[in-house]
């Protein structure tokens, strides 16, 4: 299989008040096209720091993060960007809607992004998959936070990427709709093939994906691949 994911020697260092804070030491992985992994590991250990590297949302202090055959860090913002809206979908904690845009229309900004045409009846298609057809006109002010995660899962799928990051996905999410929403996100990415990328610390849920890379200080402390599902 493909790789779509290689990180080599990767390490974050932050400088605050002339003291400098390692968040992430020689990190090591790569990820096989079509698959599901978790990072886990305790809050502060570097998962979201990781997740922002993977994704050239931040730029490494040294190491390298080659997503579907590209490097990313020597490209400019510009051109991480243009990789992040051909090839990647993201999923937070705290949705990130746009709060002046309907369900519809955030939906339909990465494609709008890509210059696509014709690109209404692709969103109002992925709304119903989620289950929200009727909910397309409403602002994401007037839709719960369950709602709200379907409506950027809906997003996130709507410009067919190869890699999906989903950062702590059911954080904001009582027990019943995150059990609602980790169903739609595995089936929509089995669906499409995408390959997942979940940061959680809720090990049920990693359980579900087939491998898990634990994380503890910064440093790689277990990689597990587990049966496939």
């Amino acid at each position: 299989m493909n790789r779509i994911l290689n990180i080599n020697n990767l390490s974050k260092t932050y400088s605050n008040a002339g003291k400098s804070l390692s968040v992430l030491k020689n990190i090591n992985f790569s990820i096989e096209e079509g698959s599901s992994v978790s990072i886990v590991g305790p809050s502060g250990s570097g998962k979201t720091t990781l997740l922002g590297l993977c994704a050239g949302l931040d730029r490494s202090s040294s190491g390298t993060v080659e997503l579907n055959g590209v490097r990313l860090d020597n490209l400019s913002e510009d051109k991480r960007a243009q990789i992040r809206n051909q090839h990647v979908g993201f999923i937070f904690q705290n949705f990130q809607l746009l709060p002046t845009l309907t369900a519809l229309e955030n939906v339909m900004v990465p494609l709008e992004l890509r210059g696509e045409k014709n690109i209404k009846p692709l969103a109002l298609e992925l709304l119903d998959k989620v289950g929200l057809s009727d909910r397309g006109h409403h602002y994401p002010s007037q839709l719960s936070g369950g709602e709200q995660q379907r409506v950027s899962l809906a997003r996130a799928f709507s410009n067919r990427p190869k890699i999906l990051f989903a950062d702590e996905p059911t954080g904001n999410l009582d027990a019943e709709t995150s059990e609602k929403i980790v169903k739609l996100l595995f089936d929509l990415n089995r669906e499409q093939g995408t390959t997942l990328v979940l940061v959680t610390h809720d090990m049920e849920l990693a359980s579900k994906t087939q491998r898990i890379i634990r994380i503890k200080g910064g440093i790689i402390v277990a990689d597990d691949h587990l049966s496939a599902l």
